[in-house]
Order: structure tokens, then sequence, then C-alpha cells
């Protein structure tokens, strides 16, 4: 049974370094396309989370949030 990202709008991902991912499809007609939601845990505690085309590029505004993250403490 998969498991749902959010439950009433509150994300699912509590455990810190977890990551979350699943597909959907946006548009009308045939004007659709598959969309990546993201969640990611940050080990203390912050949530990061995005919207992209491909799983790949969701990990790399990932990877890029963690080094300004890192740059301003």
């Amino acid at each position: 049974m998969e498991q749902k990202m959010t439950i009433n709008g509150v994300s699912t991902c509590t455990i810190a370094g977890a990551e979350k991912y699943e597909k959907y499809q946006s548009g009308i007609g045939r004007k659709r396309r598959t969309l990546v939601q993201y969640d990611y845990r940050h080990a203390d505690g912050e949530l990061f989370s995005c919207v992209c085309a491909t799983l790949e590029e969701c990990r790399k505004k990932r990877d890029e949030w963690m080094k300004r993250k890192e740059g301003i403490r």
C-alpha cells in the first residue's frame, strides 16, 4: 500500500534525512504533463519541498538548497 505524501495538506515526511516523492499529471486534455512533487526533511527538522519535471531536478534543487543553508550558518 502506497503512503500519501500529505494528510490534510501537511507533509508526512517527518523523519530527519528522509525524502518522499510522487508523480502526478497536470494539465487539460492533450496538454498534460507529468510532474514530481518532492519533500525532504533536513536533519535540523526543516522541510524542503518542490515540484519539477523529474526526480533528478528535484534532488538538484534540494542539493542547492542544502548548500545555501550550510552557507548561512
